[in-house]
């Protein structure tokens, strides 16, 4: 009886650790990879020390506040800015979103040049998506 066990458990063990490992190599991953300089990426501007930077114009007028960082959910993946406009003490603001490509970044002075107070509160509003 007890070489019974111990061979069951032998067994048991062997078809676990089979399965283990085929399950930890998975299927073949299709992962491109590229080269990236990192020193020079390390000296870029996270979006977690943008939140907050006031947001000029090409006349240096301050014309919005940058709120946060959204990555579109298609397959190009573009990144969009959300700025807050108007409002006063935090009340009454308005999202919109922008291009990320268009905003300027120079110093932690983040530059939108072509746009005014008025065009960004003209833009539709933006709302997250519930999660």
């Amino acid at each position: 009886m007890t070489q019974r066990i111990t061979i069951h458990l032998a067994a048991g063990w062997l078809a676990a650790m089979l399965a283990c490992s085929a399950f930890a190599q998975g299927a073949p991953q299709a992962v491109t990879e590229k080269r990236t300089d990192v020193v020079q990426l390390a000296a870029g501007y996270r979006a977690s020390k943008l939140a907050g930077a006031s947001v000029y114009n090409r006349n240096k007028d301050e014309i919005g506040t940058f709120d946060d960082l959204i990555v579109s959910p298609g397959g190009d993946r573009s990144a969009y800015a959300v700025l807050s406009v108007g409002g006063f003490l935090g009340m009454g603001k308005h999202l919109v979103a922008v291009p990320f490509a268009d905003l300027q970044i120079d110093n932690r002075k983040v530059i939108l040049p072509d746009a005014s107070k008025k065009s960004l509160e003209a833009l539709p509003e933006f709302k997250y998506a519930p999660d």
